[in-house]
C-alpha cells in the first residue's frame, strides 16, 4: 500500500522552530520529486518548500525562504520540513506529496504530485 503519513504539527508560539516528517511506505522516495504544501484556512493549498529527485533543486516562496527548509533521508525512505522563525501567518494544514519527474525537476505546483499525506495541523500562536 502506497502511503505518505506526515507528522510533528503542534502548536506552537511565534519566533518557535518545529520539524516536520513524512514517512513514506510501499513505495521510495528515493527519487522522486518531493513538496510540502500548506493550506491555510479558506486559502488555497500553495508550495513551501519543494525539491528535486536528485537533490540538487529547491524551491522556497518568498514567504519562508530563509526560514524553512525541506531535505531527505533516503535510509530512512523520509522527507523533512524544519520550519524556523514561525510566524502566525504559517498557520495551515501541512502536507507532504511526491511525484515522478526528471531528477533535477523542481514541481512547484500541486497538480503535478500523485501521492499525498493526510496533512498535519501546524498552529502558531501565542
Amino acid at each position: 500500500q502506497v502511503q505518505l503519513v506526515e507528522s510533528g504539527g503542534t502548536l506552537v508560539q511565534p519566533g518557535g522552530s518545529l520539524r516536520l516528517s513524512c514517512a513514506a511506505s510501499g513505495f521510495t522516495l528515493s527519487y522522486l520529486a518531493l513538496g510540502w504544501f500548506g493550506q491555510a484556512p479558506g486559502k488555497e493549498r500553495e508550495a513551501v518548500a519543494c525539491m528535486s529527485g536528485d537533490s540538487t533543486k529547491r524551491y522556497y516562496p518568498d514567504s519562508v525562504k530563509g526560514r524553512f527548509t525541506v531535505s531527505k533521508d533516503n535510509a530512512k525512505n523520509t522527507v523533512y520540513l524544519q520550519m524556523n522563525n514561525l510566524q502566525p501567518e504559517d498557520t495551515a494544514l501541512y502536507y507532504c506529496a511526491a511525484a515522478g519527474h526528471l531528477s533535477d525537476y523542481v514541481a512547484r505546483n500541486q497538480d503535478e504530485y500523485d501521492y499525498w499525506g493526510q496533512g498535519t495541523q501546524v498552529t502558531v500562536s501565542s
